[in-house]
């Protein structure tokens, strides 16, 4: 009961020091932000080229250099709650997802018919595929990579 009222009593005697610190801080000025401060080197070197981080035999293309992404999809593709069939050949599984420069999404079938399925964006794809671990440069090579030819 004793410490109670002692804890109370600090509480109220610290109360009046904290309120004066706060008065302190409220009537102090504000920073001056609007004057840029003292610049160690000058505005010319800021144009200045910085060389490029990897050589050019290290660097990957950019999204816009290629024509598209593919990657290999060997379970059922269940969309919107359907299992999704070739519409020519009935193949249900074993697909390869292309993901376009155009943002368009192609599936192929093992028997190389080609459709396109609007319900899938380049934003699925980019959750369900890895990273992309080569380039190829025709359409062919990459189905042989992904053993789909």
């Amino acid at each position: 009961m004793f410490r109670r009222r002692a804890r109370d009593r600090e509480f109220r005697e610290a109360q009046p020091a904290g309120q004066a610190l706060l008065q302190m801080h409220a009537n102090q000025p504000a920073p001056d932000f609007t004057r840029p401060a003292t610049a160690s080197a000058p505005a010319a070197s800021i144009t200045e080229e910085v060389p490029d981080f990897l050589p050019p035999d290290l660097r990957v293309p950019s999204r816009d250099e290629v024509e598209g992404l593919m990657m290999r999809w060997e379970k059922p593709l269940v969309i919107d709650g359907e299992v999704r069939e070739c519409p020519q050949c009935g193949a249900y599984r074993d697909w390869i997802v292309f993901s376009m420069r155009d943002n368009t999404i192609w599936l192929r079938c093992r028997a190389g018919h080609n459709t396109a399925e609007p319900r899938l964006d380049p934003a699925w794809y980019n959750r369900n595929s890895g990273p992309v671990d080569h380039f190829h440069p025709t359409l062919e090579d990459g189905l042989r990579h992904l053993d789909h030819h």
